[in-house]
């Protein structure tokens, strides 16, 4: 009886949000009380705020303070140990699955059963854990949803699918208006779709791992044209430092040369200056004499003076007088004003270079001269889901052979009228691989993602604007762009090289054997991802394999 009373108190201080007790209890106008997190998150979903019990709303929002008075109550009567309910008293709320044989209040159900069509508490569930027969029964996660597992027309529980009509039926649906149909099991049927569901999620993950593959390359690029870009931004300013300075050393030599001449005509000037003054004072002295004796009334007197005069000196002559007002140093002006001119038409010239050549150029690295250098951008596999129905993949999907007809399933990006496959990987830098090929021939090609899988020309490698190709026969080569053939020339081999440079639209075609010898090369501008492709001639047994390059 006490412990009855106890229960009582437990269901009078437990959130009929949480049911669990209390916790920072609050109490709002209605007089309900919940824990303070459970009401505010309840609220924060509303446009009006109501009482989850009573319904009865509230305007403007309340201001929530906890109950201390409640709180302490909350808190004795977590001492009696019943720290937690009881799982009998786990009710179902409003996102729960009730359990559908309790009775009233329900429990939530820990379990669905697939054969009962029915959900379970714990209590209940248990005759599927003792009892035989329903020991066979499927259990599953509760779930709201098992009626949608009930036939409509027949109230059955639906094991069956129809194929031809795509829906789940009753048994007595197959042998009514479904007769005739193409049904099998609904085991079955989830077998077969889990399979192409597996299928699909590793073709997903692959996709995944290949973009993944292409995002890093694409970071590496990112992080190679920033590493370029700062390399060429500190050359340029390291080589206009040293211009300025030349510059700057050069005006101080002129600066110096001009100051040294000025001082050296100033001081030429002066002196002539100097000796002019002296002569004029002479002058003047010798005026005043001739002026003196000039009004001497005595005749002889003027007579006896007049010898005694002394003879003057030479005259300053007038060339050793060059006055240039505006001439000085216009030389000077002159020859720095025709370098001025040299060195603006160099760097016009120059800017003019760089400006107008591309980024991608400039940015490229220059293709490699030894087939040890060809060989640090190779690594290219085979996609199967582009191969032809009669091509086998092997060696890692790096070989195709032409075998008949394979049991492929069917993709949107299998090639279906020429023997042709495409690589898995994009290529959209600098790559380099080789084919080696045995039988009647092979195309070795690139071609863009969106090439037509079907059709006539618009397909096969080498007969569209979407795909290059060197056609390699015993006897012969030529390479195929738009339906253009163009016959190549050089040394036979059943190995073929293939290098491309997709951001300087470079793609080269070479023989391969104890020498590597350039077939053909194409300059152009791709504008999307390539990808390496084979095109096997139609003869059993032919193959074209990506080889291993150390």
């Amino acid at each position: 009886m006490a412990q009855k009373g106890v229960q009582l108190d437990r269901e009078t201080f437990s959130c009929s949000i949480c049911l669990d007790l209390l916790k920072d209890p609050v109490t709002i106008p209605c007089g309900h009380s919940y824990c303070m997190k459970c009401i505010k998150h309840h609220w924060d979903g509303e446009l009006i705020h109501s009482c989850p019990q009573c319904r009865q709303s509230f305007t403007p929002r309340p201001v929530l303070l906890k109950s201390t008075m409640l709180a302490a109550l909350v808190e004795e009567l977590k001492k009696t140990g019943l720290q937690a309910a009881p799982a009998d008293h786990c009710y179902a709320g409003a996102e729960d699955v009730a359990c559908d044989v309790c009775t009233g209040r329900k429990l939530r159900a820990c379990k669905s059963c697939l054969q009962c069509l029915a959900s379970y508490c714990d209590k209940h569930l248990q005759p599927h854990y003792d009892a035989t027969p329903l020991k066979k029964h499927k259990l599953v996660e509760p779930s709201k949803k098992l009626q949608e597992n009930i036939c409509s027309r027949h109230d059955e529980v639906m094991k069956m699918f129809c194929r031809t009509d795509q829906q789940c039926i009753c048994y007595l649906c197959s042998v009514d208006e479904h007769k005739g149909h193409n049904t099998v099991s609904a085991a079955a049927e989830r077998t077969k779709r889990q399979r192409e569901l597996e299928g699909s999620r590793q073709n997903i993950q692959q996709r995944i791992q290949d973009r993944e593959k292409e995002v890093k390359l694409l970071q590496q690029e990112v992080e190679a044209v920033n590493g370029s870009a700062d390399k060429a931004v500190e050359d340029s300013e390291k080589t206009f430092t040293e211009l300025i300075r030349l510059m700057e050393k050069r005006s101080s030599d002129v600066k110096q040369q001009v100051r040294s001449q000025q001082k050296s005509e100033v001081s030429r000037v002066k002196e002539l200056q100097e000796k002019l003054e002296q002569e004029i004072s002479e002058l003047k002295r010798r005026d005043a004499e001739l002026k003196l004796l000039s009004h001497t009334e005595d005749h002889n007197q003027f007579l006896h003076s007049y010898p005694s005069l002394s003879a003057l000196s030479e005259p300053t002559h007038s060339s050793s007088i060059n006055i240039r007002p505006l001439r000085y140093f216009k030389d000077v002006k002159a020859a720095l004003s025709a370098v001025r001119v040299k060195l603006q038409d160099v760097l016009r010239e120059e800017w003019t270079n760089v400006s107008s050549s591309e980024v991608d150029v400039l940015l490229s690295a220059a293709e490699p001269t030894t087939r040890a250098g060809f060989l640090k951008y190779s690594q290219i596999t085979l996609d199967p889901n582009t191969a032809y129905t009669q091509l086998v993949l092997s060696e890692g999907s790096r070989k195709a052979t032409y075998m008949g007809p394979q049991s492929y399933s069917n993709h949107p990006d299998r090639f279906t009228v020429y023997s042709q496959v495409l690589s898995r990987e994009s290529l959209t830098g600098r790559c380099y691989w080789e084919v080696e090929w045995r039988g009647g021939g092979v195309f070795v090609a690139v071609a863009y993602k969106n090439i037509s899988r079907a059709g006539g020309n618009e397909c096969k490698f080498g007969f569209n604007d979407k795909s290059w190709s060197l056609d390699c026969k015993q006897n012969s080569y030529t390479f195929l762009y738009n339906n253009i053939r163009t016959p190549v020339s050089g040394p036979l081999s059943s190995r073929v090289g293939v290098y491309l440079d997709h951001r300087a639209g470079i793609l080269s075609f070479y023989s391969i054997s104890e020498t590597m010898t350039l077939l053909h090369r194409v300059q152009t501008t791709f504008t999307q991802p390539l990808h390496a492709g084979l095109c096997l001639y139609y003869d059993y047994g032919d193959t074209a394999e990506f080889c291993k390059l150390k």
